[in-house]
């Protein structure tokens, strides 16, 4: 199944970091893609910028129950980066379950199972059933990121 994202930028600024960046939504290498890029920064306590959505529009849970795997299509400059999940159990901004990818220069899809995915800052269990918002972070050291997202899907 083919998720349909909206996809929004943040920064670690929400926090007083200094990290710079930015999305785009446009054809790249020749697919439709979000493409996030922007420079990390390490000052102030900062050190992310992400790309995000919400899997319904009113932030209500998505039943991905049925579902044992998510699928993203990407292209970057061979950096890594988290994808990360969150479900409605979640109702601090730190909490997430969260894996980590590197995107080569080249299109590549990679495949990770729900139970690839651990939690942070959470004793709380992934619930399928109350997925909400899926996110691509560059994060963790001071880097120029870039990396574009074409397709992230669910599979069964």
């Amino acid at each position: 199944m083919e998720l349909n994202l909206d996809w929004e930028f943040v920064a670690d600024t929400v926090m007083g970091g200094v990290s710079q960046g930015q999305i785009e939504h446009s054809i790249y290498q020749g697919r439709p893609a979000t493409r996030l890029t922007g420079q990390v920064s390490l000052e102030n306590d900062g050190g992310f910028v992400r790309m995000a959505s919400d899997l319904t529009p009113d932030d209500d849970s998505f039943d991905a129950s049925g579902f044992r795997e998510i699928s993203i299509d990407v292209f970057g400059n061979g950096e890594s980066y988290d994808l990360r999940l969150r479900t409605t159990d979640l109702n601090r901004p730190w909490q997430s379950f969260r894996t980590n990818f590197t995107a080569p220069s080249q299109w590549t899809t990679h495949r990770f199972a729900f139970t690839d995915f651990e939690a942070h800052k959470t004793d709380v269990a992934f619930n399928p059933s109350r997925l909400r918002r899926v996110g691509i972070l560059a994060i963790g050291h001071a880097f120029a990121a870039d990396v574009a997202v074409s397709d992230v899907r669910l599979y069964s």
